[in-house]
């Protein structure tokens, strides 16, 4: 397969290697973009968090909670310009769609789409959509949604720029006060911030596992000074980059952003309130969205566009 320019740049974006080695990693996996992504982690060149976190559609994320904070449900719907995202109207629509999903009993998008639409039974999801888009002129779409309901605790929800991100978090509390929802906020703004995947060690599976101590062996055989270590010093090595990959990555384990101390744990943070409230305040699952995350946003040329119109 040829290796074209932009498929170098497109990985180099993904990435942040450097040009030659994104084109030797396309030349070494036939231009597969996954595949090439693979051999710069493990050739040390590329970060796995690169390709997921690229955020480049517009539109919104939207979170409503029920009265008796039991039920929560974030939504997030995309427009075609940064524009529309910035519209009362699309706001509004984007609201009402989240109003939509608390509510709904829907388990994927399909049948969501084909309920009765919450703010006119005449129509479904599907129509108001149809209606929004001749409206606004634009092309909209409800990508995703989901609901979380607590049975044993509460959801709280916190949204960051105006919508850019939406999180809800279920939580675990026979305390349900002013202070383990303010608590809960904080939680909700963390993981709004640093993007865990996991609440906690117990989530991340085997595989995972396996699989990141792969990718840093891969690493340490290609360093030519780490790679003559003892196998018990390498085997040491890749389970403290492995623990460090943990305490990033799962809630729990990382330092809460508001500590004075700048050392005390989410775990601890949790621990100290409910000591404070006398209960056992434990967060059991959180929903983040952040808009247009893993979708590619349409590269513009502006001035090839003009040209194309002059010799149509």
């Amino acid at each position: 397969m040829a290796i074209t320019a932009a498929m170098v740049k497109e990985l180099r974006e993904m990435t942040g290697a450097g040009m030659m080695d994104c084109k030797k990693a396309l030349n070494e996996t036939n231009g597969n973009m996954d595949e090439a992504v693979e051999f710069l982690r493990k050739n040390g060149q590329a970060k796995a968090e690169k390709k997921a976190n690229r955020i480049a559609a517009e539109g919104l994320c939207a979170v409503v909670v029920s009265e008796d904070n039991k039920t929560g449900a974030v939504v997030e719907v995309n427009s075609e310009t940064d524009f529309v995202a910035k519209n009362d109207t699309f706001k509004d629509f984007v609201y009402a769609v989240a109003n939509q999903a608390v509510k709904s009993d829907a388990a994927d998008l399909d049948a969501f789409m084909a309920e009765a639409w919450i703010e006119d039974a005449s129509k479904t999801v599907q129509d108001a959509l149809v209606e929004k888009v001749a409206v606004i002129g634009e092309n909209l779409k409800i990508r995703r949604f989901e609901k979380v309901t607590a049975e044993n605790g509460c959801i709280v929800s916190y949204v960051h720029g105006g919508g850019r991100i939406g999180v809800i978090v279920e939580a675990e509390t026979s305390v349900v006060n002013d202070a383990v929802k303010e608590a809960l906020t904080n939680i909700a703004m963390q993981i709004a911030a640093l993007n865990p995947k996991y609440v906690s060690r117990d989530e991340v599976s085997a595989d995972y596992i396996a699989h990141e101590k792969e990718i840093l062996l891969a690493q340490i055989q290609n360093d030519p000074k780490e790679s003559q270590k003892p196998e018990k010093v390498i085997n040491g090595m890749i389970e403290g980059r492995i623990s460090k990959e943990l305490k990033e990555i799962c809630l729990v384990d990382q330092v809460y952003v508001k500590a004075e101390d700048g050392k005390q744990t989410v775990a601890k943070y949790l621990d100290q309130v409910s000591k404070e409230v006398g209960a056992t305040v434990a967060v059991k699952k959180f929903v983040r969205f952040e808009t247009g995350e893993g979708l590619e946003k349409k590269n513009e040329d502006f001035a090839a566009e003009v040209a194309a119109q002059m010799n149509a």
